[in-house]
């Protein structure tokens, strides 16, 4: 990766509110001289402070097998890998990228690219071939480790289109040797074959991890994060989650997924707790026993993940309500008030919602344990986030003080993971500001007690006459109809209004499609949310698109809601039809 070219970048103003408190971890984590190194933070630290007999990752195979690695397993593997990465010419800059499911490897190549220098480029592994190439491409990865039956099925053939990709690592299958292929190498031998290697000294700023996001559209963009990430990591780790070396933490997002590095590796990691990664995909029965037999403390999931657990009903939930669960917590986009609380009935602890983005690298406002909570909020920022409601006039921020009026949600930066900017063609390119906020695109309203609400995104807002509609508290108040499982709610085109409200759904078991339950919803939609903001069409659909981090994809609504014939106007319907929730 090419030497930083940042313009009004967010590392300015890195003497924000809360910097000694990052002072106090970085001095737990350093490699000393003011080196940090995430891969160090994460295993070699905890062997030097004696805790290396702990278990580091419990990962369950498709079959539910358990392999384990302790902490000095851990390390002395990851120092393996990173001697393999140096000896074949990989280091500080080079990016590595991970085509990998949630297994040890995983973990192992991770964090020995770190300790080599490298940044670490996870992939989602349900891509096709297309994305993964252009993000390789992107990237300009010079090396993959990557499963060798996803290599064989989405990057071979193509190998030859990626002249920047010189190396290929294969990992086979619960850690045996891969099957020879052309131009690869087998990840068992390369650590048989090395000595393990301490951490590169890498700074505090030296960069670290690469994501991409796609947004609506366009080409996707690589953020590229920093070693320094790893103190909020931590400190949100500790704060939010309450993470100790006692706690079973189970995240079950995506390795593709910023979440899936963030929190499913390198914050409970570097809080010294036992990872539980599950290499299946979600199966409500599966999850439920995972939580009662691993003695599961922390759970952190997504509210499509929890959608489709309540869909099983409360019932087959309580039959697993002995175990060990502390602390459930969602991530991806805004819970409504009802999954929430269906936490507290069904597993004894409420789903506590949590909000940031992929610029911004770790939890900044949340619902926390020790907080009141507000079912349906985002939460309060966590201790060093400065968040304010703004007003955006060109290049000139205005923040709002008047409770419950709706504007953008800005950040100051300073905060540890926020981004280092965004990656074009090799080059790390600066961040702008906005009179030295960072704007994140979302819409929200701050409360009397300093509790932010979930409006919208700028660009998903609905303009409908002279109102403005935001998604989210329509799709809240109709996910509260027993009979609907998840709500897409977008703008259809309107000669007269410009724009008018249109649902989307899916079904619970035991309710059919149709024009009576249609109606019905509809008039459930006008009482509760009035005429103005009541969608004028419903459509049922067996699942809602979504992207592989399980975000409801807007777009594609959008072009079903014109493609869509419009529904007559239903007759209001009295009562419930089907079961009761």
């Amino acid at each position: 990766m090419a030497s930083p070219n940042v313009s009004h970048s967010v590392n300015e103003g890195c003497a924000a509110a809360g910097a000694s408190r990052w002072d106090e971890v970085r001095a737990e984590l350093a490699l000393g001289d003011g080196a940090l190194n995430i891969g160090h933070a994460c295993a070699d630290h905890h062997v030097a402070a004696g805790r290396g007999g702990r278990v580091a990752v419990r990962a369950l195979g498709a079959h539910g097998e358990p392999r384990l690695l302790t902490y000095a397993q851990l390390a002395e593997a990851s120092g393996r890998f990173a001697a393999a990465l140096t000896a074949r010419g990989i280091g500080p800059g080079d990016t590595v990228a991970l085509l990998l499911r949630r297994t040890p490897e995983l973990f192992v190549a991770a964090l020995g690219a770190l300790k080599a220098g490298a940044v670490v480029c996870p992939l989602f592994p349900t891509f096709g071939p297309g994305p993964i190439r252009s993000r390789l491409d992107l990237a300009q990865a010079r090396l993959l480790v990557a499963a060798e039956d996803l290599y064989a099925r989405k990057v071979a053939a193509q190998r030859g289109a990626l002249p920047r990709l010189e190396q290929a690592v294969l990992v086979g299958e619960d850690g045996a040797a891969a099957r020879p292929a052309p131009g690869c190498l087998d990840y068992a031998a390369l650590l048989t074959g090395a000595a393990p290697a301490p951490a590169v000294a890498t700074r505090p700023l030296d960069p670290a991890l690469l994501h991409f996001t796609s947004g609506t559209t366009g080409t996707p963009k690589g953020v590229v994060h920093p070693h320094r990430a790893v103190l909020a990591h931590l400190l949100t780790g500790r704060e939010m989650f309450g993470l100790g070396p006692d706690d079973v933490f189970w995240c079950t997002a995506d390795p593709g997924w910023i979440t899936g590095t963030a929190y499913g590796i390198i914050a409970p990691l570097a809080c010294g707790a036992t990872v539980l990664a599950d290499e299946a995909d979600i199966n409500p029965r599966r999850w439920y026993g995972i939580l009662a037999d691993e003695q599961v403390t922390v759970w952190y999931t997504t509210p499509t993940a929890i959608r489709a657990m309540m869909r099983f009903g409360a019932a087959l939930a309580r039959s697993y309500r002995g175990t060990s669960l502390r602390v459930a917590a969602s991530v991806g986009e805004p819970l409504n008030a009802e999954a929430v609380l269906w936490g507290r009935r069904a597993l004894g602890v409420p789903f506590l919602d949590t909000w940031w983005q992929t610029e911004i690298g770790s939890v900044a406002i949340a619902n926390r344990p020790d907080d009141s909570i507000r079912p349906g909020s985002m939460g309060r920022p966590l201790p060093g986030i400065q968040a304010a409601v703004v007003r955006r006039d060109g290049n000139h921020v205005e923040p709002i003080d008047t409770p419950d009026t709706v504007g953008e949600l800005a950040i100051r930066p300073g905060w540890p993971s926020m981004l280092s900017g965004y990656l074009g063609e090799g080059v790390l390119l600066g961040v702008g500001l906005h009179d030295g906020w960072y704007l994140t695109g979302d819409l929200v309203r701050r409360d009397a007690d300093g509790c932010f609400w979930f409006v919208g995104r700028a660009d998903d807002m609905i303009k409908c006459g002279g109102v403005q509609i935001g998604p989210f508290e329509v799709e809240g108040l109709l996910m509260n109809h027993p009979a609907l499982a998840e709500v897409g709610v977008v703008g259809k085109p309107d000669l007269l209004l410009r724009e008018v409200p249109v649902a989307f759904a899916s079904l619970n078991p035991g309710f059919q499609a149709g024009d009576a339950l249609r109606a019905e919803v509809l008039s459930y939609a006008r009482q509760e949310l009035g005429s103005a903001l009541a969608p004028r069409e419903l459509h049922f659909l067996a699942e809602l698109p979504k992207t592989v981090a399980g975000k409801i994809l807007r777009r594609v609504l959008k072009a079903k809601a014109v493609e869509e014939p419009e529904e007559s106007e239903p007759l209001p319907a009295v009562g419930v039809l089907g079961p009761e929730a």
